[in-house]
């Protein structure tokens, strides 16, 4: 943060500097005589200071010979070239380079090429950090995703989110935050209807199932919208960008882990949470199952997996209710795994009947699944930084909406496992 801060301090006397250069440009005409003290261009002999201190004489100056007297330096030691810079060297105006660093019309051919050449020649990039602070507008993202709990995973992607844009405050960027219920198509569309006609800057989108969210986006693509994708990756329906993690990968290694401690069990039970007694929440977690089932079936074949639904709409009353003639019907079970962030219904449900002979492993550092943790009914977690999720969604939009900035079309989260040893020390907020 010290160094952004150092950067953003330079890039403002670098803004300073600019503004200072263009008065100049619009102020000096031609005229019978010059300031007092300032120094002729014409006298050869006469030595010129440049802003890093040095001194050269006027006719490198003129010539074109010492390209740091021209451009002067930064505050940081490095060259700053200003369209003022540019136009000289190339023979046009001032304005005529503008409109060719922002692509505007009304260039000639000759002109263009001039311009382009000195531009190559100097290896120029315009600072669209200087250019975004200048023009000082409102940037506002909009999200769209489930309907959540407090204290629950999506509540860390929501506060990763608001973080960036504290961070990115010189931008003036701001986020809205639009939830729907999960599956239901209703909601889905009626927020995302809502999202189109506040005309945003870019979206950060946790889809739904395919077909849903694939009305959506291509509303944005063909209004032009950038948009990002958390948890579930459809690359058909061509993100900006998409953040998560791999999640084949991931229930591929909750099972490697799992199977640490449970290589002698001749059964384990795989909770599910689905949303009509069939689907569960996500793609993401379909694919954690596929990895899943795919290290058991090549490396414990003869470990039976036996499925426990606990479905989102139950009540504490009724999911109490299935585990407890689960456990009694598979006294044998001893280990277990979900692929959701909802361990702690089984971690609390084992510490409240006393079973401390049977534990879970499941997703996310949430409070709930980390006192479980603490306790010991949860055996693992593995974390998917959700908070560093949202801050990054927001920030490559601000980059590459402001910024104008290439962003990484993938990003996998790493894959990280937490027992009650290390919990404590699992810093989530950090970037």
């Amino acid at each position: 943060m010290e160094k952004q801060s150092s950067n953003i301090q330079e890039q403002e006397i670098d803004i300073i500097n600019r503004l200072t250069d263009n008065v100049m440009t619009a102020k000096s005409k031609p005229g019978r005589g010059r300031p007092k003290g300032s120094v002729s261009r014409t006298k050869k002999s006469k030595n010129v200071k440049t802003s890093a201190g040095q001194k050269t004489t006027a006719a490198k100056v003129k010539s074109g010979k010492s390209t740091e007297n021209i451009q002067g330096r930064t505050s940081n030691g490095s060259l700053r070239i200003t369209i003022k810079d540019i136009a000289e060297k190339a023979g046009v105006s001032v304005g005529t380079v503008d409109r060719v660093l922002h692509k505007r019309p009304n260039v000639s051919p000759t002109a263009l090429a001039k311009v382009q050449k000195i531009l190559d020649e100097l290896n120029y990039e315009p600072n669209m950090y200087a250019s975004a602070l200048a023009h000082n507008r409102i940037y506002t993202f909009h999200c769209l995703m489930p309907r959540h709990e407090s204290e629950a995973y999506w509540e860390e992607v929501e506060q990763g989110q608001k973080k960036c844009c504290e961070a990115r405050r010189d931008f003036n960027v701001h986020i809205q935050v639009h939830y729907y219920k999960r599956n239901d198509e209703v909601t889905f569309t009626r927020q995302y209807e809502s999202i189109l006609e506040a005309k945003p800057d870019g979206v950060i989108i946790v889809p739904s199932n395919l077909e849903m969210t694939r009305k959506f986006t291509d509303k944005m693509h063909e209004q032009n919208i950038p948009f990002i994708m958390l948890d579930s990756y459809m690359p058909d329906l061509r993100p900006l960008a998409f953040y998560g993690q791999d999640s084949f990968a991931s229930g591929y290694f909750a099972a490697k882990m799992l199977m640490l401690i449970a290589n002698k069990d001749r059964r384990i039970m795989l909770m599910k949470q689905t949303l009509d007694g069939k689907n569960v929440a996500s793609k993401q977690q379909d694919n954690r199952e596929v990895g899943f089932r795919h290290y058991m079936k090549d490396h414990f074949p003869e470990i039976e997996i036996i499925e426990l639904d606990l479905p989102y709409e139950s009540t504490r009353r009724e999911c109490t209710a299935r585990m407890e003639r689960f456990f009694a019907a598979y006294p044998d079970i001893h280990h277990c795994v979900t692929l959701n962030s909802k361990a702690h219904i089984v971690g609390e449900f084992l510490l409240k009947t006393n079973r401390r002979n049977v534990q879970i492993m499941g997703y996310d550092m949430v409070e709930k699944n980390a006192e479980c943790l603490r306790q010991g009914s949860i055996s693992f977690l593995i974390a998917q930084h959700g908070y560093m999720q949202g801050y990054y969604s927001v920030d490559a939009l601000a980059r590459a909406i402001i910024l104008k900035k290439i962003v990484t079309p993938v990003n996998y989260m790493p894959i990280e496992i937490l027992t009650k040893e290390n919990v404590d020390f699992y810093r989530r907020t950090m970037i």
